[in-house]
């Protein structure tokens, strides 16, 4: 149900007694991680914000003012999403929030915002239950049950004769439980056996009793749900304990960043992605453009996702200001007719043509899977997307 804020409350989180804005800029707040085990997710994240950043205020801001950006470091716990979204909403004074990375932070943190009456938009965050935790919240996120299945499918494309599965998920994240649940149902639907299903925590970095455990088993498949350090680690001891066979990784190992970890072992690692570089779209091809000119390769999905779900607010403020200058709603106001603002619009963005249920939920059309290919020397590599 959708959570009713009283009028007390509403004043001290929204930082003081409603005033209006007068003549000063938007400000977004920005709260992902540049710290701890996500941080090298955050990077790719933070990445897409500030090419949104630079793009939308070069092309003149909100009526030729520029956007101004709160940044605020979420570290990798509740604990830190908390503080990140209170400073945001309560001293920055932000008209809406981009964050946190994951599923886990987002229901611990994204509640204060709901209460505060701050929209959220959520660009990584996969669990079932994000958009239902309140109005104000909403994704660019596709939910696991959507996106997991693909991974499965595609696997058995390139090998029909798989029976036999072995899953291992990260107990100590919510958005990596809930995927696994969607992976285990999905090779099920199959008619795939899962022989064992290992847990693990995303701070592990020896596996050798859950994947020893697994492989005496003889599995042909294995799925893992982890982020990348404990993902990427995973990968490398299962390879080095002789298991061949393919390896499907979730969204948390969705990153060049892996590379580095499993060098070699990762080639050959399927992964179901919500962005791809070849989608079509203009708004896609200026992303791309302005991506590959600073990084000099494609960008990665959680770069597409945050550079979107600035640009829904960006969009969502040019409508409104059409509307009724900014300038001159009452901080409350503004982010309450943002908020509806951008739940009715439709987006032409990276991640293709978008838009939201009025819950909040990503619609969306087209999603992919691709396949790591490690170059020689295993350094570096690509996600080469299959048709």
């Amino acid at each position: 149900m959708r959570r009713i804020l009283g009028l007390g409350l509403l004043a001290i989180l929204s930082g003081g007694c409603d005033r209006p804005s007068g003549s000063t800029n938007a400000t977004l707040g920005i709260a992902l991680p540049r710290t701890s085990n996500l941080a090298l997710i955050g990077q790719e994240q933070l990445a897409g914000v500030k090419i949104a950043e630079q793009m939308f205020n070069q092309q003149g801001g909100i009526d030729g003012k520029p956007i101004q950006f709160a940044y605020q470091d979420i570290g990798n716990d509740e604990a830190g999403a908390i503080n990140a979204f209170q400073t945001l909403i309560s001293q920055s004074r932000v008209v809406g929030l981009v964050g946190p990375t994951t599923s886990q932070q987002a229901f611990s943190a994204a509640p204060i915002a709901d209460r505060a009456g701050v929209p959220v938009i959520c660009p990584s965050t996969i669990a079932n239950g994000i958009p239902q935790i309140g109005q104000y919240v909403s994704r660019v996120a596709a939910s696991a049950e959507i996106v997991s299945p693909n991974a499965v499918k595609a696997a058995l494309k390139l090998n029909p004769n798989l029976k036999r599965v072995a899953v291992f998920y990260a107990q100590d994240q919510d958005a990596l439980v809930s995927e696994t649940k969607f992976f285990q149902q999905a090779a099920k639907a199959q008619g795939l056996q899962v022989l064992t299903v290992q847990r693990f925590q995303t701070t592990d970095t020896d596996f050798q009793t859950q994947a020893t455990t697994a492989l005496n088993l003889k599995p042909d498949l294995v799925i893992i749900s982890g982020l990348v350090a404990d993902g990427g680690n995973l990968v490398k001891q299962l390879r080095e304990l002789g298991y061949k066979g393919l390896i499907i990784g979730g969204n948390g190992l969705n990153t060049a960043n892996i590379f580095p970890v499993c060098q070699n072992f990762c080639d050959g690692i399927l992964i179901a992605q919500a962005y791809s570089p070849a989608e079509p779209g203009q708004m896609n091809a200026q992303f791309r453009k302005a991506y590959v000119d600073q990084f000099k390769k494609d960008p990665p999905q959680f770069s597409a996702q945050s550079f979107t779900a600035v640009q829904v607010f960006v969009e969502a403020l040019r409508s409104l200001n059409q509307q009724t200058p900014i300038s001159k709603l009452a901080l409350t106001k503004l982010r309450s007719q943002l908020n509806q603002q951008l739940l009715k619009g439709k987006y032409d963005t990276p991640l293709g043509e978008i838009s939201f249920t009025p819950e909040g939920e990503l619609i969306k059309k087209d999603f992919y899977v691709a396949q790591i290919k490690m170059q020689p020397g295993g350094k570096t590599g690509k996600f080469v997307f299959l048709p």
